[in-house]
């Protein structure tokens, strides 16, 4: 008898054990690969990010894209692997071939004429052999509604509707024509603006609330792996948190980025402040071909963009 109970109570103890470990099992969430940060190899999502309408009763498609790489930049030449399917439409898309890391938010639009109707446009990316699509329509929900107002004072919250409106700035840069390895490029680009939005207070550790001062840093133990400094413009802070480099608030300054050719560039300064109505850049390249650049004046809420034709020799 007391064998049978001793038995019985060890089964017991068994199945509670056994039950507990599925429990925990199940509690764990799965490690999903998306979940992980990848240097490279990994697949270009295009992406549609809605529409806007213009005066003249045409419409603006607005196309980004995510590279899942956090260091592989790719060069995916315009053909079978970068090209738009335009419903018909006689209109040839400016689309980058160059790629950045991570999300890159509106990068380019593509403009449709007023009778588009319900028709689709659909940019395809074919990456790491794998073909992804981002589908352009007039969806109505899916309208921005851009009202180009100034920047709110410090202190509110809210846009003043009688602030004036914030003009995109004007550009107009220097043709550049080629350059021979190893040489930089010098360019110098003109630009003029509103003045909108109004010039930004100097962020003082007063305007900082004060409950960031209490909040505690995380650090890195000293037997952590470092930090990798080896790949190129990556700024972290004491988390270890990519950081990306912003311009001047709510200044006029002109950047650099490779549009269409087969490896980036450097540009000093990143962000050239315009002074007596003009920026002066200088680029540096590390591989020949040919090269569109991307040139952009921003104020800080607008932009206005222009491109330059580089042979690399």
């Amino acid at each position: 008898m007391l064998t049978r109970t001793i038995n019985g109570l060890f089964g017991f103890f068994v199945l509670v054990i056994l039950v507990s470990s599925f429990q925990v099992a199940m509690a764990q969430p799965p490690q999903f690969a998306y979940q992980h940060k990848y240097v490279s190899g990994q697949t270009i999502q295009p992406i549609y990010q809605g529409w806007t309408a213009n005066e003249d009763g045409t419409f603006n498609l607005h196309f980004g894209y995510l590279n899942r790489n956090y260091s592989e930049e790719l060069h995916i030449p315009i053909g079978a692997d970068n090209e738009f399917d335009m419903a018909g439409l006689d209109i040839i898309p400016n689309q980058p071939t160059y790629f950045y890391t991570r999300v890159n938010r509106d990068i380019f639009t593509v403009t449709v004429p007023a009778d588009f109707g319900d028709r689709e446009i659909v940019w395809r990316l074919t990456s790491q052999g794998h073909t992804l699509e981002a589908v352009g329509w007039l969806q109505p929900e899916w309208e921005w509604e851009a009202t180009g107002l100034s920047r709110p004072d410090a202190d509110e919250m809210t846009l003043d509707l009688e602030r004036p409106p914030n003009d995109p700035p004007e550009l107009t840069v220097v043709s550049a024509a080629s350059v021979r390895l190893p040489a930089k490029l010098t360019l110098i680009a003109s630009a003029t603006d509103d003045g909108m939005p109004e010039p930004a207070p100097a962020r003082t550790q007063e305007s900082i609330p004060s409950a960031w001062d209490s909040t505690p840093l995380l650090t890195r133990p000293e037997s952590a792996v470092p930090i990798p400094t080896n790949v190129p413009r990556l700024n972290t802070n004491v988390r270890g948190t990519q950081l990306t480099p912003l311009p001047p608030q709510y200044k006029l300054t002109v950047s650099y980025i490779v549009w269409r050719g087969p490896a980036d560039i450097s540009t000093e300064p990143m962000f050239s402040e315009v002074v007596n109505g003009s920026a002066t850049s200088e680029i540096t390249f590390t591989e020949p071909g040919e090269y569109q650049i991307r040139v952009q004046a921003s104020d800080g809420n607008k932009a206005t963009d222009a491109f330059v034709t580089v042979n690399v020799q």
